[in-house]
C-alpha cells in the first residue's frame, strides 16, 4: 500500500512539474515564433496615419540644416583663429 501511495504522488509530482515547464514555455515567446493574426494587423500600416508619418522628411531637413551651421560655425572659428594669429604676426613685424 505504502509503495502504491509513493508511485503516485511521485508520478502526480512528475505530472505537475512537466505541466509547469510546459506553461512556462508557452508564456516565454521566443523570437523565432511567428506573431499571430493580431500583431500582424497591429504591425500593417494604416492609411489613416500615413499624414503623422509626414515628420520624418521634416526631420532629415532639420538635421541638413544643423550639419550644414555645423561647419559654417567651424569654419568660422578656424578663421578667426587663422585671423589672430596672423595680425599677431604682422603685430611683431611693426615692433621690431
Amino acid at each position: 500500500m505504502a509503495s502504491l501511495l509513493n508511485k503516485t504522488a511521485l508520478s502526480a509530482l512528475r505530472f505537475n512539474s512537466q505541466k509547469s515547464n510546459d506553461a512556462l514555455a508557452l508564456s516565454r515567446r521566443g523570437f523565432h515564433v511567428e506573431p499571430g493574426p493580431r500583431e500582424q494587423a497591429l504591425l500593417a500600416e494604416d492609411s489613416s496615419l500615413k499624414r503623422f508619418k509626414s515628420h520624418k522628411q521634416g526631420v532629415r531637413r532639420l538635421k541638413v540644416v544643423g550639419d550644414i551651421l555645423t561647419v559654417v560655425v567651424v569654419a568660422g572659428c578656424c578663421y578667426e583663429i587663422y585671423d589672430r594669429a596672423v595680425r599677431r604676426e604682422e603685430a611683431r613685424k611693426k615692433a621690431t
